[in-house]
């Protein structure tokens, strides 16, 4: 029997394991099966080239708890070791960075990044038990070994009377861990860290019937055995290739991630490279309509089929993290933290390779078949939106894809829309003019009005339009966007064929001056334009400039472009071709006169649902009063 101490330099190490890790000790059951998986999967290297002369087989992992006895047992058919590899790897290797792990984290508990930093991985179990053994037999012709650590620097290392292949962990749990000697328990933990590893992980049995054999008699009774419960995929869709799975492949692994998720995906991202990093991957496009509070952390991060995270934020460009689905990358540590993922430059580089296999994607589902893309575009758009305003890269290629719907529902391009208005706008030296509605059916009386003379309506009704329509109008110095009730149509884009005023200057002047006494001077600027003689006789519209730095600074826009609230004004645009203008000027009772310009008033406030509270009711009033 070999006893000693563990080559450590400070004698209170597990307690310091305990303490700085315990907000995360349910991830020693991940680090043992990730240390029983690298075992097996080594064997099979080693057995594939020759080195280990023996039957690799069909190896699992068994996870087994001994709840009368207090033990957590994980058994592997891997490597195994042999005692003077026990005491390299297990005494030696594993502490070598104690001092500098202490040293490193002392101040800083909850940093999940420890372990594995420094070997630590196996110790890990010690965050939950209060002594450990390793029954262990390698690949080698020589005896088996037995190790025991009760939690103190101290061990015993003896022969063992093993005779199968691998290493059997023993863990004696300790009374302030007893959860783990639940079923459901290591169970939830298996199915969070251990789904998809590349070796089958078995934990207890289950029932199965077998077939019915074809010559059965008709009293026959179906036979039931009970056979090993393996609890993970092996061999999950993203380790595959592309070409070798298909839609349904896709949608049934869709399912197997989210099993409570009852709506399809719309379509999915296959992430493969080699190179300069290694990274797989599937990502789903949800559909997410224009609600910016989607919920986030569904994409989950793994390396090498272990479970890492489902926070990727730094590793996923943040307009992606509204999607679904999985990433692997053995480039990324088993502990992520903030700290390492803005230190580290594989991450940056994983960032922009999916931010540009995601464009491509995206741009040759557009080229293969747009009419599909064009059904799946309000889904989606939210996504796409945010990540023009969110990444430069994203940015230079969504041209070539992000759509722009029209409230007819048909669909351009940024470049198709210039073509249209260049050919539709008389006066090339002015700025191409985009009109845009943001509510459809809030403002229907300016689209009409627009689509009457001609003109394409956009339908842009995202929360996050306003900032989008910005970083667009700066990119594009001959374009600007303006919202159809920001100002009337005829004002906006100049026509060759002008609309003439039926009132002379003078009249113009008292209509002028009469209106404004009515009108409150503190929220409507009056201004009066010679429209056609259908046009509505007042109009409200709100200054382009007005309106969308209110509408940045309520979507949080306040913030970044250094803009507090702004105040309610209007434009109140009369239209001195109305009946109604020559009425008001013409009557001479000053008080119907009052109810002739506060009716109108209030008509066109009523049309932007502007009216509301103590000023609708006397609006109804009046009304009342007037069709006596």
């Amino acid at each position: 029997m070999t006893t000693g101490k563990i080559n450590v330099s400070v004698e209170n190490i597990f307690p310091l394991i305990k303490k700085f890790l315990y907000s995360d000790h349910e991830i020693f059951l991940r680090e043992l099966i990730s240390n029983a998986t690298d075992a097996t999967l080594k064997l099979k290297h080693l057995t594939s080239i020759g080195e280990a002369k023996v039957d690799y087989g069909n190896p699992m992992i068994e996870v087994r708890i001994d709840k009368e006895n207090k033990k957590l047992i994980i058994k592997d058919q891997g490597i195994g070791m042999t005692a003077e590899e026990v005491e390299k790897y297990i005494n030696q290797i594993a502490f070598s960075g104690a001092e500098e792990f202490l040293d490193k984290y002392k101040d800083s508990a909850k940093d999940s990044g420890i372990i594995g930093h420094f070997g630590l991985g196996f110790y890990s179990a010690f965050m939950v038990a209060e002594k450990v053994e390793i029954i262990t037999k390698s690949y080698k012709d020589e005896p088996a070994a037995h190790w025991t650590c009760d939690g103190s620097p101290e061990f015993t290392l003896v022969p063992s009377d093993k005779t199968d292949r691998g290493s059997e962990i023993v863990l004696h749990i300790a009374e302030d861990s007893l959860e783990f000697l639940e079923e459901n328990k290591i169970k939830e933990l298996l199915n969070k860290y251990n789904k998809f590893m590349p070796i089958p992980i078995k934990f207890g049995t289950k029932s199965e019937t077998l077939p019915k054999p074809e010559d059965a008699p008709e009293d026959y009774k179906a036979e039931t055995i009970e056979v090993d419960n393996i609890i993970n995929n092996p061999n999950p869709a993203w380790t595959k290739q592309p070409a070798d799975l298909s839609d349904e492949d896709y949608k049934n692994f869709y399912r197997e991630l989210y099993p409570m998720q009852f709506e399809e995906p719309l379509f999915n991202i296959h992430l493969n490279v080699d190179y300069p990093f290694n990274l797989t991957g599937i990502l789903y496009f949800p559909r997410l309509g224009k609600d910016l509070q989607i919920q986030k952390d569904k994409i989950q991060l793994y390396q090498n089929q272990v479970f890492v995270t489902d926070n990727v934020e730094g590793i996923v460009p943040e307009f992606l993290t509204m999607l679904k689905g999985v990433i692997d990358s053995p480039d990324i540590p088993l502990n992520v933290s903030r700290s390492y993922l803005q230190a580290d430059g594989n991450v940056k580089k994983i960032s922009n390779y999916i931010t540009r296999k995601v464009a491509d994607k995206l741009k040759s589902l557009f080229t293969e078949n747009r009419e599909d893309f064009e059904q799946k575009w309000n889904d989606i758009k939210i996504v796409l939106e945010y990540g023009m305003l969110s990444e430069p890269k994203f940015y230079e290629k969504a041209g070539a894809f992000v759509l722009y719907p029209t409230v007819d529902d048909k669909y351009f391009t940024l470049e198709e829309l210039k073509e249209n208005l260049k050919d539709k706008q008389t006066d090339k030296d002015e700025k191409l003019v985009i009109l845009y509605a943001g509510n459809k059916e809030a403002q229907h009386s300016y689209i009409a009005a627009a689509k009457e003379k001609g003109y394409e309506v956009l339908l842009l009704d995202s929360p996050i339009v306003p900032h989008l329509i910005q970083k667009l109008e700066a990119d594009n110095e001959k374009l600007t966007f303006v919202r159809v009730d920001s100002d009337h149509i005829d004002n906006l884009i100049k026509k060759e064929d002008e609309v003439i005023s039926k009132l002379s200057d003078v009249e113009k002047e008292q209509l002028k001056t009469v209106v404004e006494e009515i009108v409150p001077k503190t929220t409507y600027s009056v201004q009066l334009e010679a429209l056609d003689s259908s046009a509505s006789p007042f109009i409200i519209t709100q200054p382009e400039f007005m309106r969308r730095m209110k509408e940045m600074s309520q979507s949080g826009g306040g913030g970044m472009f250094g803009m507090g609230n702004f105040p309610d004004m209007y434009n109140l645009v009369v239209n001195t071709n109305s009946e109604l203008a020559t009425n008001i000027l013409a009557t001479q009772d000053k008080t119907h006169q009052e109810h002739l310009v506060k009716q109108a008033l209030d008509l066109a406030k009523l049309s932007q649902n502007l009216l509301k509270g103590e000023e609708l009711t006397a609006f109804v009033k009046r009304s009342f009063e007037l069709i006596k």
